[in-house]
C-alpha cells in the first residue's frame, strides 16, 4: 500500500458565479447559524460573471485574485485554466416560471453551451450545474433533454439530481435542479458520486429558525438587517412577493427579481430584511452586501445556496477522495 500523504485540492473553475454562493459551497470554511462548515479540499483558480457588481460582491469576502468580470459568450476558453472541476449556475432567467421563458432559443438560453466549450477543450473529470425547476417542465421535458444530450456529446455521463432544499436543511421552499457530469472514461472505473442524503427530509427548518434572533435587531450592527423594502401590499389581490410568511414553514422563494415585493416576515408588519433573506439563503452574516436593496436582494435570490452547495461539493469531494484512495492502492 502507497504511504499516505495529504493530497492537493482539486482545482476548480467556476462560471456565472454571481455573488459566490456556489462557490462558497465548494470553497467550505464558513458558520452558518453556529455551524461549521468545514474547509474542503477544492482550490477555486477562476471565477467568471459578466456582472460588475456581482463580482464587486463576490471579491469583498473571498478577495482579490481569482474574480474577474467576463463575457463568457465570447471567451475562449483557451484562454480560461485548466481545471479538475468546472462549476456553474448558468443563467436560469429564460427557464424561470418568473422570467420571459425564452428558452434554448434566446442568447441567454443558450449560455449552457459555455460550459460545453470548455468541456471540450479541457475535459474536466467533473462538471456541476444547475438550474431551476422549471427547466424540466419546458416543452414537456424537451429542454432538459436537449441540454442532457449536449452535455452527453461532449464525453460526459449525465444525471439530475432534483433538490427540494428544505430537505436538506435550508429554511426556504426552493427546488433546484443539479446537473451532474462525470467524464465518460472517469464514469466507466468509478461510477458516480452519491446524492446528498435528504438528511431534513421530516424535520424542515422554519423561517423562524433562520431568522428569529434577528427580530428585535433593527440596525446594521448585523450588516444589512436595517436594510428593507418599506412598500405596501398591492391594493388588488395578493400579487406575488406580497404574502406573509408562516412562522413554523420554510419562507417562500427568494427571488432574484423581486423589486419592491420582497415577501413579509412572518410577525412583523414589513417586508424581510437583506440580511434576513441572505439568512434563509443560508449566507453567513459576515457575508455583506453592498449595493441598493434591489441589486442586493436580485444577487442574493440569483445565488446557489451555500449550505445546499456545501453538500454537493461535499459529495464531490468524498467521489474523488475514494479515486485517489484506489489509485493509491494500485
Amino acid at each position: 500500500m502507497a504511504a499516505n500523504k495529504e493530497k492537493a485540492p482539486y482545482s476548480v473553475v467556476s462560471y456565472f458565479c454571481g455573488c459566490g454562493g456556489l462557490d462558497l459551497g465548494f470553497r467550505g470554511g464558513f458558520n452558518y447559524h453556529n455551524e461549521d462548515y468545514p474547509t474542503l479540499p477544492f482550490n477555486i483558480l477562476a471565477a467568471y460573471d459578466n456582472e460588475p457588481r456581482c463580482i464587486e460582491t463576490y471579491t469583498d469576502y473571498f478577495g482579490k485574485g481569482h474574480a474577474s468580470v467576463r463575457d463568457l459568450a465570447t471567451t475562449d476558453p483557451k484562454d480560461v485554466p485548466k481545471a479538475d472541476i468546472l462549476i456553474g449556475g448558468f443563467p436560469c432567467q429564460e427557464f424561470s416560471s418568473c422570467g420571459p421563458l425564452g428558452g434554448l432559443e434566446s442568447e441567454r438560453g443558450k449560455l449552457y453551451k459555455t460550459l460545453i466549450a470548455y468541456m471540450k477543450v479541457h475535459n474536466p473529470m467533473i462538471v456541476v450545474g444547475e438550474n431551476v425547476i422549471n427547466l424540466e417542465r419546458m416543452e414537456n421535458g424537451d429542454v432538459l433533454k436537449i441540454i442532457e444530450k449536449d452535455l452527453s456529446a461532449a464525453g460526459y455521463v449525465v444525471k439530475i439530481w432534483k433538490m427540494f432544499a428544505p430537505d436538506y436543511g435550508i429554511p426556504q421552499r426552493r427546488t433546484r435542479l443539479l446537473i451532474m457530469c462525470v467524464r465518460q472514461d472517469v464514469f466507466k472505473k468509478y461510477g458516480f458520486p452519491e446524492e446528498p442524503e435528504a438528511s431534513f427530509k421530516n424535520t424542515h427548518r422554519s423561517i423562524e429558525w433562520a431568522i428569529g434572533d434577528l427580530i428585535d435587531i433593527t440596525d446594521n450592527s448585523i450588516p444589512n438587517q436595517g436594510d428593507y423594502f418599506a412598500a405596501s401590499k398591492a391594493k388588488k389581490g395578493n400579487g406575488q412577493g406580497d404574502e406573509s410568511n408562516h412562522k413554523d414553514k420554510p419562507a417562500y422563494t427568494i427571488r432574484a427579481n423581486p423589486k419592491s415585493r420582497v415577501q413579509f416576515h412572518y410577525s412583523l408588519g414589513r417586508r424581510l430584511t437583506v440580511r434576513e433573506c441572505a439568512r434563509i439563503q443560508t449566507f453567513p452574516d459576515n457575508f455583506r452586501f453592498k449595493f441598493s436593496k434591489t441589486v442586493n436582494i436580485s444577487q442574493i435570490g440569483n445565488a446557489v445556496p451555500p449550505v445546499l452547495a456545501y453538500q454537493v461539493a461535499k459529495s464531490v469531494a468524498n467521489y474523488l477522495n475514494r479515486i485517489g484512495e484506489e489509485n493509491d492502492e494500485c
